[in-house]
């Protein structure tokens, strides 16, 4: 979601993992038959890609293939997502098409729990489960593919697993479910309540993707910051030393690692204010993903969301005094049941106001199972369509001023890829899929994950153009 061209059809999907999917297919040699071969597609948010990640890790251990075509594999596995009306159709069709292309299908993810609703629209799928139940689809697996003969050591997995990113940036999901009970969400139905992974366990991932060339975390989960409160903060250990279960020991911990740390869904409890100073020392990436959802404290409260416009602008304030270059990223829904139009109108005084720097924005979507479907007083359609089409006018021209301020600055950038135009890449400012990139036409001698120094010198309201610094920092490697 971004203030270029905001599409209401438009689904959660990462476009990332299709195209990393097919690479990995044309640089892998097989000596197995067709029956070891695995279609897969992977639907949805970073969240669900890192299940895919876990499933496809364990096939590949065993010695199975993926392709990326419904035409060469064995089945198919389609890992769904089921988070707004639009990502479940996209679900439903994909099992369809995979259906019809193939004829056998496994299908897992946030949408696996609606077995039913599945069944009824495509009752010959062979197995259907929930999300991040790894286990139970490898074995859904071998209930209809044998196992392929298979020698480990002509086969050998990397120590971080199967990886659906670019080789220099990674997901990693420190936790799992969500205790809050937003009314217009049914993730915690899905997922369930919050678990916490151990700490030492995610700094031991992070490190291997470290050792693996990667150079830039994306910190995930369904609630980032609730982090540990589940195991009520209990210490931990790793490398023989005790670490607090805490998101900001987490993040110092991290931080020591040498690369770019992003922090994503981040939600804005009183502890993230001391996430800032590590910050503004560099310890981390000055960038902050925090759904707002909206500004109006009634509206807020509809959704079981805490806050209002006045805190979470002294906050912001707060934030940006203590490090100016911070980044702020939110998403907010327009049109939730009851949402009268002074309500909205306060809701783009605080846009105005606050001068986020990206921002995504949904039509309320009636998701089978949310409470807030039994709200009174439901916006028509065409009114949510109307002030969402003002409410991405109001932050493009918001999105559009601030870039114009980085003309004349320099900024590293990450390489991300290079086409017929030239490299593109992200400085701090933009995450990947959701966020701006950075355009070097004409710049053709780089590498994905080389990390290079540019002067921007044009920017629209979400893309900046930039040339090549004439001195570079030696110390910024390229990738290898």
């Amino acid at each position: 979601m971004t203030v270029e061209k905001f599409d209401p059809k438009q689904t959660t999907t990462l476009e990332g993992p299709k195209a990393v999917l097919k690479q990995q297919s044309e640089t892998t040699s097989s000596s197995d038959t067709a029956k070891a071969k695995i279609g897969f597609v992977s639907l949805g948010c970073p969240k669900n890609l890192v299940d895919s990640e876990r499933i496809l890790t364990q096939l590949r251990t065993e010695g199975y293939e993926v392709v990326p075509t419904y035409n060469d594999a064995a089945l198919v596995i389609v890992n769904t997502c089921g988070f707004i009306d639009a990502a479940v159709q996209e679900s439903l069709d994909t099992i369809g098409e995979a259906l019809a292309e193939n004829g056998k299908v496994i299908v897992t993810g946030c949408l696996g729990i609606k077995e039913d609703e599945i069944r009824e629209v495509h009752p010959n799928v062979l197995a259907i489960s929930g999300p991040h139940a790894y286990e139970e689809v490898v074995n859904q697996v071998h209930d209809h593919l044998p196992k392929p003969q298979h020698n480990p050591f002509e086969h050998l997995i990397p120590d971080h697993g199967i990886k659906l990113t670019p080789r220099h940036f990674a997901y990693l999901k420190i936790s799992e479910g969500c205790n809050h009970r937003c009314t217009f969400c049914i993730i915690p139905s899905m997922r369930g309540d919050l678990v916490s992974r151990p700490i030492g366990e995610i700094l031991d991932e992070a490190q291997r993707l470290k050792n693996a060339g990667v150079n830039e975390l994306l910190v995930i989960s369904q609630d980032t910051s609730a982090y540990g409160v589940d195991m009520k903060h209990r210490t931990g250990f790793w490398n023989g030393m005790p670490v607090k279960t805490h998101l900001q020991q987490l993040c110092e911990k991290l931080g020591e690692m040498g690369m770019w740390v992003r922090l994503h869904y981040v939600y804005p409890y009183p502890h993230v204010d001391n996430l800032i100073p590590l910050m503004n020392e560099g310890k981390i990436l000055p960038y902050l993903d925090i759904p707002f959802q909206h500004a109006n404290k009634r509206i807020l409260k509809l959704m079981k969301r805490p806050g209002s416009s006045e805190r979470s602008l002294e906050r912001i304030k707060k934030w940006r005094e203590e490090c100016p270059q911070l980044i702020i990223r939110s998403t907010f829904i327009v049109g939730f049941p009851g949402e009268t139009e002074e309500e909205f109108e306060e809701l783009l005084d605080f846009m105005r106001e606050a001068q986020l720097d990206r921002v995504g924005c949904f039509a309320y979507s009636p998701v089978e199972g949310a409470v807030a479907n039994d709200l009174p007083d439901p916006v028509d359609e065409d009114v949510k369509q109307e002030r969402l089409a003002r409410f991405m006018a109001v932050q493009g021209e918001i999105s559009a001023e601030r870039l114009k301020q980085r003309i004349g600055q320099e900024y590293q950038v990450v390489i991300d890829s290079v086409d017929a135009e030239g490299a593109v890449g992200r400085c701090y400012a933009d995450a990947p899929e959701v966020d701006g990139v950075v355009h070097l036409n004409g710049v053709y001698d780089v590498t994905p994950g080389q990390h290079v120094w540019a002067e921007v010198i044009h920017t629209d309201e979400h893309d900046m153009w930039a040339v090549m610094s004439e001195e570079q920092d030696e110390t910024d490697d390229e990738a290898e």
